[in-house]
């Protein structure tokens, strides 16, 4: 009888200790499925941004050939004591670059030869040679060392994308223009140097002329109109709903609807402006104006939604401390609840505004596709914003586009991780403990 009361109370321990064992198991297993995950997402990730950093990063420098340059008034063209803007601008810039660069390599006679030897410039050598003129019209009758920028295909030999084996497959340029590319470096006549064209030029059919300049100030403008029409439309409905709304069937109709235009594709916004804003008012296409209303609709519902989320974590008792005192709805609202609820507002602000950054059919629909060389000086002339300048890029044939594309991806990433850090430093800025 002893020995049967010992075994029963022996066996359920034993259970006991299997089954916590199991949990045991099954929790070390979850752990690991858990971490094995976030390492595979990481990753990926790193494996993204090594490979964008990898093809983007050489798009900084650009090859640049130093030429001893003499603006000669004769092989400009320039009348006698023609001095003025419209005389510089009308000279034979091109030409200069031609006989520059003939200078270099005076061996060469042939049209053939000099053909291939222009090839090595970029076409937007001639625009460098008016600008320096521009700056300082005392150079013309001078000689002047002036780097000028190298075609693409130079570029790209010097960079080591082409193959610079004479004859081999991939080479990008012949072979008196390989040796001249030789002579060029070993006589520090080529090389790297920091691009600054990338960040102030505009779109260009010349892959070593392009640059982001006018996508990113396109950008700027699109976000401020979505940040001038979205946030205070966006905060004033969040309160109202939150705060002042009756609670009826009517408001939760309109609960469900902003929670379901946050669902909605980004195109059916796009289709909207182009229905609405340039169909029917008229509004100038491809401007930042249009852009940036089309993505004020798209941040709209998250605004809304993240900013009612934020009013209702406000602890009840403020709202009720300050009524007790004597204040208003309206005084409560504006001077206890939402300054409290502002941190989360603007995180939800930023992030709705980093999302409408990344969209891109939208505004492909309201035709922000189009080749925009210009800078843009207003929200009413034509621009590219960073989205749809990656996508033009990355349809492009071109090989040194390859690398602009990745380098505009490194600006867009850049430009986001601005925004949120901006997002990080409101928060601690506006959070309040209590």
């Amino acid at each position: 009888m002893t020995e049967m009361a010992e075994t029963s109370l022996i066996q359920p321990a034993d259970a006991a200790a299997l089954r916590r064992k199991r949990r045991y198991a099954a929790e070390r297993r979850f752990r690991a499925v858990g971490l094995a995950a976030i390492v595979l997402a990481l990753g990926f990730l790193g494996i993204l941004l090594f490979t964008i950093v990898k093809n983007g990063a050489t798009a900084f420098v650009q090859s640049k050939i130093q030429l001893e340059v003499t603006f000669d008034p004769v092989v400009l063209g320039l009348p006698e004591g023609g001095m003025d803007a419209d005389a510089l601008a009308q000279a034979d810039w091109i030409g200069l670059a031609k006989t520059a660069i003939q200078n270099r390599f005076p061996a060469v006679e042939s049209r053939s030869e000099k053909r291939e030897l222009w090839g090595l410039l970029s076409t937007g050598a001639a625009d460098e040679l008016r600008t320096v003129a521009k700056a300082s019209p005392a150079v013309i009758g001078t000689t002047r060392l002036v780097l000028l920028t190298a075609k693409d295909t130079v570029d790209m030999t010097v960079k080591g994308y082409s193959s610079r084996t004479t004859g081999a497959d991939g080479a990008k340029l012949t072979d008196r223009q390989l040796g001249w590319v030789d002579e060029l470096e070993k006589a520090g006549a080529l090389g790297l140097h920091f691009n600054t064209r990338f960040f102030t030029a505009g779109d260009s059919r010349e892959p070593e002329l392009a640059g982001v300049g006018g996508a990113v100030v396109g950008s700027f403008f699109s976000l401020l109109i979505t940040l001038l029409i979205s946030f205070p439309l966006g905060v004033a409905t969040a309160v109202y709903l939150e705060e002042f709304a009756p609670k009826n069937r009517w408001t939760d109709l309109i609960e469900v609807n902003i929670n379901n235009l946050a669902a909605v594709p980004s195109v059916v916004f796009g289709l909207l402006g182009l229905a609405f804003f340039l169909n029917f008012l008229h509004l100038p296409r491809s401007a930042p104006l249009v852009g940036g209303l089309v993505l004020a609709l798209i941040c709209l519902p998250t605004i809304i939604i993240a900013g009612r989320a934020s009013l209702k974590a406000v602890p009840p008792s403020i709202r009720q401390a300050a009524l007790a005192l004597g204040a208003s709805r309206l005084q409560t609202t504006n001077d206890h609840v939402l300054p409290l609820a502002m941190p989360g507002i603007l995180t939800g602000t930023i992030l709705g505004m980093a999302h409408a950054l990344g969209e891109t059919a939208p505004l492909l629909m309201i035709g922000m596709v189009a080749f925009i060389v210009d800078m843009p000086s207003s929200p009413l002339d034509p621009a590219a914003v960073l989205p749809v300048q990656v996508y033009l890029w990355a349809d492009s044939a071109e090989r040194a586009f390859v690398e602009k594309t990745s380098a505009a991806i490194i600006v867009l990433l850049a430009f986001l991780a601005t925004m949120n850090f901006g997002a990080i430093l409101l928060r601690k800025k506006f959070e309040r403990r209590w």
